[in-house]
């Protein structure tokens, strides 16, 4: 890597900025292999992916503010992993997933004590739908639900030809996914109603998400004492 920076006249010009598309799109490939179970092509994306890893840290090694290299990357991440399993390494005792999680969840807690909502942390620029879940369960987490309630009925986009035509039945008349494959029907079906009428789907739940964030922060927020 220290190498191909120095040398390579193309990748001496990028900065942490100019590498994200990048490391995006690496992202997804080693999703793509994972879901497909394609060993060949997971060994080399998690490959590319290591690449982006050792981009940064070799341009982050070279900022004249703050530096840091590869290996103080590696040991940070030792440090952390050592503190959120004192279950492997400080002789306390997990017996199941969910204890394991509380050991994790005390520590990251404990880590993060100058946070103020549970959704600092929260990466705003992640995939609409993948920021949907994470804020609904930190929402679920002070006690906001979410309030959406779905308009649409998968069978109403008439290029779907049925999709989710099989979800079972609400009291309200909704028709409400009654599995995982039901639930992509259903997003695949809204997707295409979207596309008809010419909505941006992200937009759309991005935006709503907002609603449920500001409204998580409503909540943790300290009321007004009357005078």
């Amino acid at each position: 890597m220290r190498e191909v920076r120095e040398r390579c006249v193309w990748t001496r010009q990028i900065d942490h900025r100019a590498l994200v598309p990048y490391l995006v799109e690496e992202s997804h490939e080693v999703i793509e292999a994972v879901e497909t179970g394609d060993r060949t092509a997971l060994r080399e994306e998690l490959g590319d992916l290591l690449w982006q890893v050792l981009f940064h840290a070799e341009i982050a090694s070279r900022d004249p503010d703050a530096p840091f290299d590869i290996d103080d990357v590696a040991d940070d991440l030792a440090d952390k992993m050592v503190r959120r399993h004192p279950h492997v390494f400080a002789g306390e005792i997990a017996r199941t997933p969910e204890e394991v999680l509380l050991h994790w969840n005390a520590a990251k807690a404990a880590e993060k004590r100058t946070r103020t909502s549970v959704l600092d942390g929260v990466p705003f620029g992640m995939p609409a739908l993948a920021l949907a879940q994470k804020v609904l369960g930190r929402a679920a987490s002070v006690g906001v639900a979410n309030s959406a309630r779905p308009h649409a009925r998968a069978e109403t986009a008439g290029s779907t030809h049925g999709l989710g035509a099989q979800m079972r039945s609400r009291d309200d008349g909704a028709r409400m996914p009654g599995s995982e494959a039901e639930l992509g029907d259903a997003l695949l079906a809204l997707a295409a109603l979207a596309r008809e009428r010419g909505w941006d789907a992200e937009r759309a739940l991005r935006e709503r998400v907002r609603v449920l964030a500001a409204e998580v922060r409503a909540v943790e927020a300290p009321a007004d004492l009357e005078e």
